[in-house]
């Protein structure tokens, strides 16, 4: 996109890679109107949260989950600047899909803090996350809590997938939780290909990848 053609179709009010992202889940979701939450102040003038905003949906196919994705890895507001670049900031947005847990009394908000954290941690080191990377939690992913999930994996969202913006490309980039004795098995081999494996074995039987908390090895 040419910046005469971005000036031409949008304005300085614009929420234009917002709104990009709400088009893809209204696709998913018709209709429903997700949990929506923001830091009490913008990171931009001071506030902890790098991510802009969060929301939920709710989703029952393969069984009922939460659907989870961040707002602000990626250019979210009108920027001639970055007007048909062929990466919208950071080029992804975080999702995750998690089955209900009791002790989130359905609202499972420490997703937030953990796309939080590591959202922190692209921000003050320069680096991203890609598809089949994993990380190592050093403990549970849901803090204070008995769980074996302890690290994450990345994938491109089985129904999200990847989209062009008007600022570039944006994937949509689903954190799966894995076990001890899956994250023990990564480390033995290191690569991207033992994720891409991994995770192909999980979808055999969680098609979606959405992590319960309760999964044992």
């Amino acid at each position: 996109m040419t910046l005469e053609t971005y000036k031409s179709l949008f304005t300085e009010d614009d929420t234009v890679g917002w709104t990009a992202i709400d088009n893809v889940f209204d696709k998913i979701y018709p209709g429903q109107e997700p949990a929506h939450y923001a830091p009490p102040l913008h990171f931009a003038i001071g506030g902890s949260d790098p991510i802009d905003g969060t929301s939920i949906y709710r989703s029952s196919k393969q069984e009922d989950h939460f659907h989870i994705v961040s707002y602000g890895m990626s250019e979210l507001y009108y920027n001639e600047k970055a007007a048909g670049g062929e990466f919208s900031k950071w080029g992804f947005e975080f999702t995750m899909r998690i089955k209900p847990f009791a002790g989130d009394a359905d609202k499972p908000t420490w997703v937030i803090s953990m796309m939080n954290n590591l959202a922190r941690y692209v921000f003050n080191s320069g680096k991203w996350f890609e598809e089949f990377q994993y990380i190592p939690a050093n403990g549970p992913i849901r803090l204070e809590t008995d769980t074996d999930i302890t690290a994450l994996a990345f994938i491109r969202d089985p129904e999200a997938g990847k989209i062009d913006t008007p600022h570039g490309e944006v994937t949509f980039l689903q954190m799966v939780g894995l076990t001890t004795a899956e994250l023990e098995r990564l480390k033995q081999v290191n690569t991207r290909a033992a994720v891409e494996e991994l995770l192909k074995e999980l979808a055999q039987t969680n098609p979606l990848l959405i992590t319960d908390l309760e999964r044992k090895s």
